[in-house]
């Protein structure tokens, strides 16, 4: 089995061995009970320090990998261990064996590199990303969004618009107000999602008829939903001095909330409020966004038969 180092890499020389000998096992490279080159050999051969060659065999031999006999040397253990691997080493056993089956194809590295471009570059995407530059509005967003769907959600600023690392694999998501701005943002011809918010003379009718002398109570971290359920509340009848408002982000904002008879709030603020509280979530996207992420969710999770 051949050994490359990286001389100037993040990665120490220790476990750059300890590595490779551990993909060997595992792509065959090495079989049970075969000798591995000696500390001095191995030290000489690539101009290695004799303690990290060491250190990377007595690694191996505590992770139940290779077995030291006296006198002998280093032998590669007759069953491996039990213990599953670390998700990088997991990986890197895939990309092991790719190149391992390149090899015997007879493929050039160029080749192989060449189509690994191309494979990723058809790759569906694997996550919603939401851009939003208002962070409390974005944590909301981000929240009913994983509510709606199984698929993974992140949540950046407008920052990300110019990072093509982060847009990788991302479907850009945007709220309507901040739709142009975005797409002028993003590289041209990229894909986004605008998704729709809650209409607010629908969200009105629940509250109608206004009861009579009810306290209510309006919580969130959010300013722009305390101002937007302010506006929908008095237009619905309440009267502005049966409206109890608490920004959560402030100390001892519950303590104004216990008198009241239901506390309206976004769907983060709601997974924070203590027991005992009669909590009336406020969605912000409206029903047919959720249903316009499961649709999209399921066209790129979809398998091509």
């Amino acid at each position: 089995m051949r050994f490359w180092f990286a001389r100037n890499g993040e990665v120490p020389i220790r476990e750059q061995l300890a590595t490779q000998v551990v993909l060997g096992i595992l792509c065959h490279d090495l079989a049970p009970g075969q000798r591995l080159p000696s500390t001095r050999d191995l030290a000489r051969r690539f101009h290695l320090h004799a303690n990290t060659v060491s250190a990377a065999y007595r690694q191996l031999e505590r992770d139940l990998w290779v077995e030291f006999r006296h006198g002998s040397g280093v032998y590669i253990r007759k069953s491996k261990p039990e213990t599953q691997l670390h998700p990088t080493l997991a990986l890197d056993h895939l990309i092991a064996n790719l190149f391992r089956s390149a090899r015997e194809l007879g493929s050039p590295l160029s080749a192989v590199r060449s189509r690994l471009h191309e494979w990723l570059a058809m790759q569906p995407p694997d996550h919603f990303l939401l851009i939003e530059p208002d962070e409390e509005l974005r944590r909301i967003v981000v929240n009913e969004m994983r509510q709606a769907v199984t698929f993974p959600v992140a949540g950046e600023g407008m920052e990300v618009c110019s990072s093509l690392e982060k847009l990788q694999g991302a479907v850009p998501v945007v709220l309507p107000n901040k739709k142009e701005i975005v797409r002028r943002a993003l590289p041209a011809e990229t894909d986004m999602l605008v998704l729709t918010v809650q209409s607010v003379p629908h969200s009105l009718d629940e509250w109608l008829p206004v009861p009579t002398d009810t306290l209510v109570g309006i919580a969130s971290r959010w300013p722009g939903f305390l101002k937007l359920a302010h506006t929908m509340l008095v237009a619905a009848g309440f009267h502005p001095d049966s409206l109890v408002f608490r920004n959560t982000s402030e100390a001892g904002w519950q303590k104004a909330l216990k008198q009241t008879a239901a506390v309206i709030c976004d769907s983060v603020t709601a997974s924070e409020m203590p027991k005992g509280y009669s909590v009336i979530p406020f969605p912000l996207l409206s029903e047919s966004a959720s249903a316009e992420l499961r649709r999209y969710q399921q066209f790129v999770t979809t398998p091509v038969i």
